[in-house]
């Protein structure tokens, strides 16, 4: 008999698949609640968050340069201005593989390891959806080529910029200076908000000194972009606003000439109007072209400038410091006046030597035979070193020190420019702090004619010059004259400002000063007369000769025996008209012997051309 079979329980079975149904349903509710309460999370509660996310990845804000500001001389010429260019940038979030792009990228345009290094310095500044550039003024060969190959890049463009050009190449380059590529010491500085999308910063002169004024404000544009990064459309835009132009008080075409007239020479000129402090020309020699510099100078070409013996790199105006020889001179009679040290009639023997009581040392005079009875009108006039060394040793060098600094000597004119240097000059003070030395009697003598420790800037000797033009009025010199604000079309004109107003004790002391100065040109005996033959105005003036090395107490100096680069520097200072002041004219030239052959003739040439432009000739001859 077969087993019976078992009965089903269809009740248990209905109520194991209840519970499995009712579990099911609870792990679905479950599940379904986590969704909805992630829903609820997503799209509620960090709503504005994940808006933001998603606007990002559609929406991208591009910084806008702005336009640097121009710079024009005081007759409108433009000195610098802004050409535009066609660059080679990257973005980088749309590349994948940087390094293997910028391989790729040399197939068709050499890309120096110098220009990867910057764009990687520039990198470190800038947002990944940033364009940086690569490359900068590429050339229309180069453009061809890479345009129609760009397709095969994400995140390369070519794009049309604008940038800096001197037009006048190496003109004016020492008071412009010029612009060039932001790199990591600037990085360190900077606003990056400010300069967010700028590639270039003022580094030197002018344009670093007013950088604030000429950059300009950052603007922005919000733009929809595809998937692909393309730009679809601008969703917002704040224009940015261009750099305030500058307008100098340089005189463009007598900045010019006065390049020309050195030649191969090596030196400078600075020439002011005493009136007001305005710079009307400020000249470095040898010069450069600025343009090599905005967008990265080659290593090569550095090196030319960097390691070339006439320093072409090197600001001598502002920089350059130079023992002036006899052309402090006609300060330190006005001193011996001013302390009643001497007087206009007061006469000293110069029988081509001083000595210092119980001395055998002689101070010798550049006349070996001496110059005879000399007073002060007399010893400026023929640059007599006798004379000065009997007053300096009367007046000694802590009066002479005092005296000088009120007319600039050893201190920063405060030029709205950079580099500037203070010169020197000595007193005991000085020796005692910088060198921990008493200070010796016959330092006063060397110092009474310009050699020794004093040493005065191009600049500070014009500044000086003016000063003594002008009668004691000290004027800070300037290289802007106004700067105007293109967006509301404003002018703020640079007010000229008196830094101190030297008080003579007595006005004939200016007199006795100012007409040794016009013999210097125009008496038969000065030491600058062959300038002042011809001229149709009086020229009041002082020339100079600096040694470079020292001679023994039997040595002669031989000009046409010795290196070029260890002959005397020449130098002239002078202003003119010398009974209305227009003018004030400083000179070096390094290496250039005599001041009176070299020197004095740059600034007679300076004064003709700025005086007849002005016509103030005519007015002198009527």
């Amino acid at each position: 008999m077969a087993p019976r079979e078992q009965l089903k329980d269809d009740y248990s079975e209905t109520r194991l698949i209840q519970r499995r149904l009712i579990v099911a349903a609870v792990i679905v509710l479950l599940m379904m609640s986590l969704v909805l309460g992630r829903l609820y999370v997503l799209q509620v509660v960090e709503h504005d968050h994940f808006s933001t996310l998603s606007n990002s990845n559609r929406v991208r804000i591009k910084a806008l340069p702005p336009t640097r500001g121009l710079i024009y001389d005081r007759n409108g010429v433009v000195l610098a201005d802004n050409l535009p260019a066609y660059r080679l940038e990257i973005i980088r979030e749309r590349i994948d593989d940087l390094d293997a792009t910028l391989q790729d990228l040399q197939q068709y345009v050499a890309i120096s390891e110098l220009a990867i290094k910057r764009f990687r310095q520039a990198a470190k500044r800038a947002r990944p959806f940033e364009s940086i550039p690569l490359l900068l003024n590429l050339s229309d060969d180069e453009v061809a080529t890479l345009a129609v190959n760009l397709h095969k890049y994400k995140g390369v463009e070519i794009n049309a910029r604008l940038a800096r050009h001197y037009p006048l190449g190496k003109h004016a380059v020492h008071a412009l200076g010029y612009v060039g590529r932001i790199d990591e010491r600037d990085l360190e500085k900077l606003d990056e908000t400010r300069y967010a999308g700028t590639s270039h910063i003022g580094k030197l002169g002018l344009e670093k000194f007013y950088e604030s004024d000429l950059h300009g404000e950052v603007g922005f544009q919000r733009v929809e972009v595809n998937a692909a990064g393309r730009t679809l459309r601008v969703l917002d835009e704040r224009p940015p606003l261009a750099g305030h132009d500058l307008h100098l008080t340089i005189d463009s075409g007598l900045q010019q000439l006065a390049e020309d007239l050195f030649a191969d020479e090596r030196g400078s000129v600075v020439a002011i109007d005493p009136a007001n402090g305005e710079v009307l020309a400020l000249v470095s020699m040898p010069s450069f072209d600025p343009n090599l510099f905005v967008n990265g100078i080659s290593i090569k070409d550095y090196g030319a400038l960097r390691d070339s013996p006439s320093r072409p790199l090197f600001n001598r105006a502002l920089t350059g410091q130079y023992p002036p020889g006899s052309t402090t001179k006609p300060f330190f009679g006005l001193a011996g006046l001013e302390y009643s040290v001497v007087g206009p009639k007061k006469s000293v023997y110069c029988g081509g030597y001083y000595l210092l009581p119980n001395e055998e040392r002689r101070y010798r005079d550049w006349k070996k035979e001496g110059h005879g009875k000399m007073d002060l009108h007399d010893a400026i006039a023929q640059s007599c070193d006798v004379y000065f060394y009997d007053l300096s040793y009367a007046m000694g060098i802590d009066r002479m020190s005092e005296f000088m600094q009120q007319f600039g000597f050893g201190r920063l004119t405060g030029i709205d420019s950079t580099g500037e240097q203070s010169g020197l000059m000595p007193s005991r003070e000085w020796k005692r702090r910088a060198r921990g030395m008493p200070w010796f009697p016959g330092e006063t003598l060397i110092t009474g004619i310009g050699q020794g420790a004093l040493l005065v800037t191009p600049l500070q000797l014009a500044v000086a010059t003016a000063a003594l033009a002008k009668q004691g009025d000290l004027y800070r010199p300037h290289l802007v004259k106004s700067i105007n604000f293109a967006e509301d079309e404003m002018q703020l004109a640079i007010e000229p400002e008196l830094t101190s107003q030297y008080q003579i004790k007595k006005k004939l002391n200016w007199d006795h000063v100012i007409k040794s100065m016009v013999s210097v040109v125009h008496g038969l005996r000065g030491t600058a007369y062959r300038i002042g033959v011809d001229a149709p105005y009086k020229i009041a003036g002082k020339t100079g000769t600096a040694q470079v090395f020292g001679i023994g107490q039997d040595e002669e100096y031989e000009e046409d025996k010795i290196a070029k680069q260890l002959r005397d520097h020449a130098l002239f200072m002078g202003f003119a008209p010398a009974d209305d002041p227009q003018i004030a004219v400083a000179v070096i030239v390094e290496n250039g012997g005599s001041g009176s052959s070299t020197a004095a003739p740059i600034a007679r040439k300076m004064m003709d051309a700025y005086l007849f432009s002005q016509g103030a000739l005519a007015q002198e001859k009527s």
